[in-house]
């Protein structure tokens, strides 16, 4: 009995290494976000080439838990409801991840579009993305920690917001550049990167996702509302 229970504890402060990791990326990558959109607002090279160094450290990050993790499964053998959380933490780390890759694509853009004319309602519509898809972020990842499915479930309906947004957006920069062709280039950055804001938002809606199911252990079953109205390749994001 006394070993079991120190197996149990043994595990227990493993676990929570592997959350405090994960809740340590969460915040670097809010961070990023809110970074990567005012570089691009304010035409911030130095705060940008900040937000692609901080793409390393995010990396890094999803690279120990998922070393730990390996680890945990291999020495503590965890079953049903333990190896679940294990596998989302894992899971949950991959989506951050991959949010850290978008901000530093953002980042990218901003020296590109530095020396061209702003459009201002395309620079508005941005921030409320970013501010949206941050919201959602910062709310996941409580979700997570409370293990609170209904919180979860509001996180993975605003994605539709996000998407709606980015639609709108995505209007715009086609009047735009159908009214002169000289705002094509600026258009093009700019709808790319409203396209990576809207992929982060559905990487958010996937940390909300893995939270139903670490409670529930089942997914949940309703496809999500999406309202994109353009095709994505994932890999155009990765870079």
């Amino acid at each position: 009995m006394m070993q079991e229970k120190h197996i149990s504890s043994a595990f227990d402060r493993d676990l929570e290494q592997l959350q405090a990791l994960v809740m340590k990326m969460g915040g670097l990558v809010e961070s990023s976000i809110h970074e990567a959109t005012d570089a691009l607002i304010n035409s911030d090279e130095e705060l940008a080439q900040r937000v692609r160094k901080a793409d390393k450290a995010i990396d890094a990050l999803e690279e120990d838990v998922n070393q730990k993790a390996a680890r945990l499964i291999a020495l503590r053998a965890p079953v049903a409801s333990d190896l679940r959380t294990v596998l989302t933490v894992m899971k949950i780390a991959a989506n951050l991840e991959r949010c850290g890759d978008y901000t530093k694509n953002l980042a990218k853009r901003t020296t590109a579009l530095a020396n061209m004319s702003s459009i201002d309602e395309a620079d508005r519509a941005i921030r409320r993305m970013a501010r949206d898809v941050g919201l959602m972020l910062k709310d996941a990842l409580d979700a997570y920690i409370q293990r609170d499915v209904d919180l979860a479930e509001e996180v993975r309906q605003r994605d539709a917001d996000v998407d709606q947004m980015y639609n709108a957006l995505f209007r715009d920069l086609l009047t735009h550049m159908m009214e002169d062709p000289r705002n094509i280039t600026a258009c093009m950055h700019l709808h790319f990167i409203a396209k990576n804001m809207e992929r982060m938002g559905d990487h958010v809606t996937s940390i909300a996702e893995q939270v139903i199911y670490l409670v529930t252990g089942v997914m949940p079953d309703e496809a999500r509302p999406k309202s994109d109205v353009t095709s994505y390749n994932e890999e155009d994001g990765k870079s």
